[in-house]
């Protein structure tokens, strides 16, 4: 596994709230995996990403296939091959090797209900034009918003492959990779033990979708951790481009992302361009961020915490835009 601009602490130094994410990390999951201390930069939003994905993937009763499903379904639409890889994978732990294999090729599941939820999960790259809402509970809702947050962190700050040559889409690879983590995957989680690790206050700021779910208040900590970052980076008129452009795009894929960015930043100040072209392109189309971006950025901000809240804040900004399109059609 190759990161993208930095390297990330080794996980025997983490301290503090980082070393206990990745202590639960390793008994409710696989272990420190990449996306995860790619985050460990910034502890905050490493937590809440963390917390929305373990209250919503993993813990809760609704069946464990369909959110893997779903996390592999939105991981396509966003083209975050890393995810896709890694869910399918999940599929095959989980004891639906046939579904698995279909969702690695991009086929329409056979099963009436898996085939809804990759539909839904794929619509919802963009809402608006596709009219999209849900119907579905706060664990599989939560999982398909902590996917478009993380495939978006994942593009920008990982290498594609999560094995040396993409050894990991090797059908024989999956199987065995399967079998290897069918105990850890089929073994129940009991919701809310990841909540201690937040700042959030346990009794506000949930989202009206997720009622009195954890996952409400973990994502409500995500979006709050994450958007700190923008506030803390980018002036007014950078945020204010971020967010229009979420909001007029739509989800919409820049066939140019390059120069469509470019395009975007000409009206902001000079001393925030930079930072608005990586947080845009975060939200849109995170592989194109570049080397020649990041050097740019970090002309002004070194550390490697600042690229992490800058991306995060990118993602974010798209992610919620998602949330706040489920929340309007249930007003």
């Amino acid at each position: 596994m190759t990161y993208r601009f930095f390297t990330p602490t080794p996980t025997r130094a983490a301290t503090g709230r980082t070393a206990a994410v990745y202590q639960q990390l390793r008994d409710d999951f696989l272990g420190p995996l990449p996306t995860f201390q790619a985050l460990s930069a910034v502890p905050e939003v490493l937590a809440a990403t963390w917390a929305l994905m373990r209250e919503a993937l993993l813990a809760g009763d609704a069946p464990r296939v369909e959110r893997e499903l779903v996390a592999a379904a939105v991981s396509r639409a966003n083209h975050c091959q890393f995810c896709v890889d890694a869910h399918v994978l999940l599929l095959h732990a989980l004891g639906a090797p046939t579904l698995a294999e279909a969702v690695a090729r991009g086929e329409t599941p056979t099963e009436p209900r898996h085939a809804a939820l990759v539909d839904w999960a794929q619509a919802s790259r963009s809402p608006r034009a596709a009219d999209w809402t849900s119907t579905h509970g706060p664990e599989i809702t939560g999982t398909l918003l902590a996917f478009h947050f993380i495939n978006r962190v994942v593009s920008a700050l990982l290498d594609p492959d999560l094995l040396p040559g993409g050894l990991q889409r090797s059908p024989l690879v999956r199987s065995v990779g399967g079998r290897l983590y069918a105990k850890a995957a089929r073994e129940s989680k009991e919701p809310g033990r990841s909540l201690p690790l937040l700042d959030a206050d346990p009794t506000a700021s949930r989202p009206a979708w997720a009622g009195d779910s954890p996952v409400g208040i973990a994502y409500a900590s995500l979006r709050d951790a994450a958007a700190r970052g923008g506030e803390l980076l980018l002036g007014d008129v950078a945020r204010q481009t971020v967010t229009a452009t979420v909001r007029w795009e739509d989800g919409r894929f820049p066939a140019r992302p390059a120069d469509w960015a470019v395009d975007l930043v000409r009206d902001v100040p000079g001393t925030d361009r930079i930072g608005t072209r990586i947080a845009l392109l975060a939200a849109f189309a995170p592989s194109a961020i570049s080397p020649g971006d990041v050097a740019l950025w970090r002309l002004s901000h070194p550390a490697d915490a600042d690229l992490v809240r800058l991306v995060a804040y990118g993602a974010i900004t798209a992610t919620d835009h998602v949330a706040r399109a489920l929340a309007s059609a249930r007003l």
